[in-house]
């Protein structure tokens, strides 16, 4: 049986679409989907509810993510276990490519589907924004930013052995060596752009900070320690950063040496690359504060994608 766990908070503007396409097979499909209302003052708890006895709802009354994705776990019936955003869409047929890929391959322990980002209606800068950030090997090569991550039983060991960090599909991703996890292009999940610049610049502010716990974490637990929850492998091409005592530890950062290789590319990038910097630049002195106090709490949320 296949599990699906969804943690969501006020997401009852969403989570309706992204139900409903999980829902396309037919009952005896034999998926599992639960959804966990984390402190929710919406109706996201009767919207989910009322797609019938196929989804399981669970309400907690603390608004976390993680403790969401930990009670959803107590709930869930089976593996491969797939852990989905709210605000995204994944199909039926999506989520049996990913089961499918991990079924198929004993040695790969966690998988993500391809990522497609509609960008009609999204203002100019943010389009340009996308059109380098999509192109990125980080971003092309990672299982984070996709809002969709599916585990067999000892992928699922591996992540459950993490701490709660903001960034936990950034921190799952890195969990896994090259070998180990796989973006499965034949499967396919919609994530919602932010509409403006304004919108994106809080995502990216939410980034840089989440991006920094992470590795806060991986300098204080050097990757491959018994407690660490990673495994130390880097990709191939990818930044390498160092823990206590040396230990290199995985990185998905974007360097200039990945801009100037894409720009060699496709120089006609090169307005777009312009707007990319300068987003990057304005989220870095956004995190500034959040990263100088260790706050890896508040959490900057977009709304202009959730009204599409």
């Amino acid at each position: 049986m296949t599990s699906i766990v969804i943690p969501a908070h006020n997401e009852g503007r969403v989570i309706g679409r992204l139900l409903d396409a999980l829902l396309a097979d037919p009952p005896d499909s034999g998926t599992d989907i639960v959804v966990v209302c984390n402190g929710c003052t919406d109706d996201t708890a009767r919207v989910a509810a009322a797609r019938g006895p196929r989804v399981r709802v669970v309400e907690i009354p603390t608004p976390s993510k993680h403790a969401a994705l930990r009670v959803g776990d107590e709930h869930a019936r089976g593996f491969p276990r797939l852990y989905v955003d709210a605000d995204v869409v994944v199909g039926a047929a999506d989520v049996r490519a990913l089961a499918g890929a991990l079924a198929r391959n004993p040695g790969l322990l966690a998988a993500a589907p391809g990522r497609d980002i509609p960008l009609a209606g999204c203002a100019w800068p943010v389009r340009a924004y996308y059109r380098v950030w999509q192109r990125l090997p980080a971003v092309r090569e990672g299982l984070f930013g996709r809002g969709v991550i599916a585990v067999s039983e000892p992928g699922h060991a591996r992540i459950a052995a993490l701490p709660p960090l903001m960034a936990d599909d950034l921190a799952a991703s890195l969990a896994f060596g090259p070998g180990e996890r796989r973006v499965v292009e034949a499967a396919r999940v919609v994530v919602h752009p932010p509409r403006t610049w304004s919108d994106l610049i809080k995502r990216r502010i939410r980034a840089v900070t989440s991006s920094a716990e992470v590795e806060r974490f991986q300098a204080a637990h050097p990757a491959g320690g018994p407690d660490a929850g990673m495994d130390g492998t880097v990709g191939k091409g990818r930044a390498v950063g160092k823990g206590r005592a040396g230990a290199s530890v995985p990185s998905a950062r974007t360097g200039a040496a990945d801009l100037r290789a894409l720009l060699r590319a496709r120089p006609g990038l090169f307005p777009a690359v312009v707007v990319f910097v300068a987003a990057a630049v304005a989220a870095r002195r956004g995190a500034r504060g959040a990263i100088r106090s260790g706050d890896f709490s508040t959490w900057l949320r977009d709304e202009s994608s959730r009204g599409v």
